[in-house]
Parts: C-alpha cells; structure tokens; sequence
C-alpha cells in the first residue's frame, strides 16, 4: 500500500496526545470506539497478553502511534497479529514493566530518557543491527543519540518539540520566547494553559532564565519554581490535552503543547500559530526497545524493520501527525509536509533544544516544588 498523499489536515487520528491517554476501566477500554480513527480498540487491551504465540505481537505503545491500517498492512505482510496496549506515561509503563508485567511484550515505545532508566536497570535486549534495515538511512543526529550511542538498545521512531501554540488574532504581537507568558499575564490571565507535567513546565522557566533543561542546581530549580508561582494566579490550568477544544473556540489564547499536537489541531482554525521559544524548550524522541525476556523477539525485529520501511514510515507522518527521523522517509513526504516547520523545524530553532534527561533522585526536588505549584 503506497504512502497517502492527503493532506495532514484531512487526517485524523485517536483523540488523545502523546503523552496522555483516557483513564477509563479495562472494561470500558475493552469496548471504546475510536470514530475519529473510524476503528474499535478490538486490538488494544489491558489484560495481559498470553505468551509464546509465533503468530501474534503485544506492544506497549502511546495511543495514537498505531491505526488500523498499520496493523493490517503488517498482518498481511508477515501473518502476524499485533495486540497493541496502552500507556499514559513513560513512568507508568516502566513501573508495570519493573512490576513484571513487561515480560508480556516484545515491543515497548519509551521516549528518549526513558531508554537511558531502562538501559541501566537493565531491562532491554541489545540489539543485533545485522538484522535490522535502514537504521543507516536515519538523519545523522538520531544515528548515535545521546539518550543511546550507537542505538545499540533502541530505534528512533519519531520525534517533535514542546512549544506554544497561540491565536494570532486575539493577541496583540506574537510571541517568541517563553517570557512572553510573563510580560503579558495581566492580558492572558485565566487565557493560557501550561502542560500537566513537571519536566516541560520546570524545565520552560529553567530554559528561560539561561539554564539547563535538566538542571540538578538546587538555587537554579528554586527560581524556575519562584517563576511559575509569580505565573500561576493567570493560569487557566495545567492540562495537556484539554486545551484543544478550548484554543479552537477562543476561550484560551495561549497553550503549551506538543508540536505533533499543534499540527492536529491548527489546520482547524487558521488563526492558530505554532512557536518554539527561542530561549529553548525540550526536543523529544519516541522509540522501539526489544526488552529483555521478549516472548517473540523474531517477530519484534520484523516489526521494527516493517517500521524503519521509507513507506511505511512516510504514511504515518501523514496519517498520524508526528515527525520521521528516517531520510528515506522524509523525501517521500509531499512538499507540504517536508515544508511544515511544526513537525520540521530548521536548524536554527533546534539548536536550543534539550532532550529531558533522567536526574537521578533530584527527581524528588523537582516533584515537591510541583505538588506545592499545582496544589490549591
């Protein structure tokens, strides 16, 4: 089946993000349709998997990185069946996982820190690149990362940046930078939504002021958190889905987002921009690990190579919005999706970009200044 050529705004995927999923029963999960994928969760399923079928693959994926035709066109291509389950977080996933729910899989989707927690606990399968295809063909920066040199234990699957997605009609001038939020909160005030996660909201005030992402600085993390506090009495909410309908109305005017959701979303409303902060913010990878104990390992590479294919890879940036490390891929790509600075931005607004590293038990920092922000 060839790459579609639609337009990404004529495409729909699950609604949810990357980093969220709905928090509903195993029996209503069971059950759920998914219209804007136009397919049930038949395939995707919260008990655990039975074990040592050469015929079948259970993943552990983000909603919303696979689809119906996905699963199809690898069926038909190898006669296996992929049972796809879901989770809401990379630290979700790594506690069912430590909990030995993880042995069930032969594919997990971890993002780029998450790989580097996983190595070190020691719960992933080196990879044999003899029999992988393509891994060559990736852009030079996803060919050794710094998350894993060499992708010894991991394949970069896609990728994207956290930003600000804004009305350009309701606001006065655009902004540029993260301070933006600040210079203008009397403006914005109950107007602008922050993410629901500590890392990209802790790690935009850290960017601001000059400092690391990831900073393990006890005196920079305390201004980063004194930041936020003079920011929160404008602050609608810290959501990271919930924003959508409400951008799309008008009643937000600003809300930090995922650039793969800023793409899903604008195409909707054609007052609706995307901005990477200047100062920096966070550059994000999502991956394909084989952990250790996999029941079908043979299956999983065949997955992983049916994934790295240019085709294949190039269709699920049209269909399901997010941004492809892989060369080949990309030059399939229709020029108005090579061209979308949302899932491609340039050189120059990638060079401020962090990726959120693990910070050891400076975790617990980080954390307490949340819950104080967020709570009452």
């Amino acid at each position: 089946m060839p790459p579609t050529n639609l337009p990404i705004s004529q495409i729909s995927r699950a609604n949810s993000t990357r980093r969220q999923f709905l928090k509903n029963s195993a029996a209503t999960i069971s059950g759920l349709a998914l219209s804007s994928c136009g397919w049930r969760l038949a395939d995707v399923q919260s008990a655990p998997p039975v074990k040592g079928n050469a015929d079948q693959l259970f993943i552990y994926t983000w909603a919303g990185y696979t689809d119906k035709a996905l699963l199809d066109r690898f069926a038909e291509k190898t006669g296996i069946r992929v049972i796809a389950d879901v989770f809401d977080s990379n630290e979700a996933m790594l506690a069912r996982v430590q909990a030995g729910g993880g042995r069930a899989y032969s594919i997990i989707y971890p993002s780029d820190y998450m790989v580097i927690q996983m190595k070190e606990l020691g719960l992933l399968s080196q990879l044999e690149h003899s029999i992988l295809g393509g891994i060559d063909r990736l852009k030079k920066q996803f060919q050794n990362p710094v998350y894993d040199p060499g992708n010894r234990y991991s394949v970069p699957l896609s990728w994207g940046t956290t930003g600000l997605i804004y009305n350009s009609e309701q606001l006065k001038e655009a902004p540029t930078d993260w301070d933006y939020l600040w210079k203008h909160k009397q403006e914005l005030t109950r107007r602008m939504t922050l993410a629901n996660d500590v890392r990209e909201v802790m790690g935009a005030a850290l960017r601001m002021q000059g400092f690391s992402l990831n900073s393990t600085n006890p005196e920079e993390v305390k201004k980063a958190y004194e930041k936020l506090v003079e920011l929160k009495p404008a602050i609608a909410s810290f959501t990271t889905d919930a924003w959508r309908p409400q951008m799309l109305t008008g009643d937000l005017k600003v809300a930090m987002c995922y650039s793969s959701d800023a793409n899903e979303v604008i195409p909707d409303n054609d007052k609706l921009r995307y901005v990477v902060p200047k100062s920096g913010s966070s550059l994000w990878t999502d991956t394909l690990v084989i952990p250790k104990g996999a029941p079908n390992p043979e299956a999983a590479y065949k997955w992983i190579n049916f994934m790295l294919q240019a085709d294949v890879a190039a269709s699920l940036v049209e269909r399901l919005s997010f941004s492809t490390p892989s060369e080949d891929a990309f030059s399939l790509l229709t020029p108005e999706v090579r061209d979308n600075q949302i899932l491609f931005p340039s050189e120059a607004t990638l060079k401020n970009c962090e990726g959120v590293a693990p910070v050891g038990k400076f975790i617990d920092v980080y954390d307490r200044y949340w819950t104080k922000l967020t709570s009452g």
